[in-house]
């Protein structure tokens, strides 16, 4: 399994990250996914990485440790899952996000390997953390 992470100190309070969090479609849409979709537990989620069209089919979970977790049910990923971790801290709100894949090898084909991917999994948790900032 690859795992890519990110973590940062926001100015913000707690409860303030953790309903924007909360919401879910805007909180997707940070990480600058082209499409979401979200449905009850299930997200639908669509992305341009190059060349290629990615298309997630995300299953929300209830994960008593984060804030926010979330599992592939269909899509180019083995496996994947996603969760975010929300602490408060006497320097602010700390904030970890950590994404767990395995490529679907025959899925991906050439143009996609776990270094592309996990490139632009870094850059979407990123933006998601400058989102929870603003």
């Amino acid at each position: 399994m690859r795992r890519v992470a990110v973590d940062r100190t926001l100015d913000t309070d707690a409860a303030t990250v953790r309903s924007r969090m909360a919401d879910v479609g805007p909180f997707m849409r940070a990480a600058g996914f082209d499409e979401v979709t979200h449905e009850g537990t299930t997200l639908h989620l669509a992305n341009e990485v190059g060349p290629v069209r990615i298309e997630l089919t995300l299953e929300l979970l209830g994960d008593a440790d984060a804030e926010l977790a979330y599992r592939q049910r269909e899509g180019i990923f083995e496996e994947m899952i996603t969760r975010y971790y929300v602490t408060e801290t006497e320097a602010g709100t700390r904030v970890e996000a950590e994404t767990e894949f395995e490529l679907d090898v025959a899925v991906v084909g050439s143009f996609l390997d776990a270094t592309v991917i996990s490139a632009q999994r870094r850059r979407e948790l990123t933006a998601q953390l400058d989102f929870l900032a603003e």
